[in-house]
């Protein structure tokens, strides 16, 4: 599972390929997700970017992420793969159900589907959408889409009864992606878990306190915690860390006590955005697996015998 108690998940964030004005690497990306697959990794995450524009920070040209997921569903096996995050205000709630659902199918159940509230105006401007509304857009867009997941769609008359298919033989998993223009408490009440984004860890601490917080006066069920982090990954044995755009840079060793501690602190996932070029991705990926994974699986193993 992505989100668990007392446990720390690793997943990776597509594209794994230079920040420069290109288009994504098909074949790449689908090399990187089946070792990433194979290497024991938790998570696949696929952006929805829907426009580019000079004003945008990440200049790579997105792919529409459920073209992107279809590969990944048939190129992987075992690793969940997941939406960081569908930009829920600008499309069509029963588009995205259809979509899921089809996903979740197709990956044999390892679909998770985050979705965000999106935050750029001129983008909703583009859409014809005002981005002063996006708060309400993404609740009522959230409401219809959890409805039509569970089978219900509204505004049918008695002549026209319609469904979504294919069904899902379990609760497909929503994630809030950022701070969705929401509340904690709403999101701790109507999402599975929810994803931030990389802060120093003393900010990063108070708000997991923040939002352990809201878990406990919204909920008695288990609630996910994950962040999004940057990484440069050195290959040297230092645990020097030093902070670089949302994110570190830092050896196996450094990255390992970060993520000890935030474990501790009660995070529960971490995807890793790794900004280099993809040869460079695939040493990455083997070093994580290597020197990072079995400590984190070991030390979860042990809790969980306590």
């Amino acid at each position: 599972m992505l989100f668990e108690d007392s446990r720390l998940t690793i997943g990776v964030v597509l594209p794994m390929q230079e920040r420069e004005r290109h288009d994504i690497d098909f074949g790449l990306q689908l090399e990187l997700a089946r070792r990433a697959d194979e290497l024991g990794f938790s998570a696949i995450w696929v952006r929805d970017v829907p426009l580019n524009s000079p004003a945008y920070p990440d200049p790579v040209g997105h792919s529409d992420p459920w073209v992107l997921l279809g590969a990944l569903a048939a190129s992987t096996r075992s690793i969940a793969l997941a939406t960081g995050a569908i930009v829920l205000p600008l499309r069509h709630p029963l588009h995205v159900a259809k979509a899921a659902l089809s996903m979740d199918a197709l990956s044999s159940g390892r679909f998770v589907l985050g979705l965000g509230s999106g935050d750029r105006p001129s983008e909703f401007a583009a859409f014809d959408r005002n981005v002063d509304d996006r708060r309400e857009l993404f609740r009522s867009n959230w409401a219809a889409l959890s409805n039509a997941l569970n089978g219900h769609i509204g505004s049918q008359t008695s002549e026209d009864q319609f469904e979504i298919r294919p069904r899902s033989g379990r609760r497909l998993p929503l994630v809030a992606v950022g701070s969705s223009s929401q509340s904690l408490e709403w999101i701790a009440r109507n999402a599975g878990a929810w994803m931030t984004y990389h802060r120093p860890l003393a900010a990063q601490k108070d708000r997991i306190a923040l939002w352990h917080g809201a878990v406990q006066r919204t909920t008695t069920e288990f609630r996910g915690m994950g962040q999004a982090m940057a990484l440069d990954l050195l290959d040297t044995p230092s645990d020097h860390i030093d902070e670089i755009n949302l994110g570190y840079r830092t050896g196996p060793e450094g990255l390992l006590a970060t993520l000890a501690a935030l474990r501790n602190l009660g995070v529960h996932h971490v995807a890793f955005n790794l900004l280099v070029n993809g040869r460079k991705a695939l040493t990455d990926l083997e070093i994580i697996a290597r020197e990072v994974l079995p400590q984190l699986n070991q030390a979860a193993e042990l809790q969980a015998s306590q």
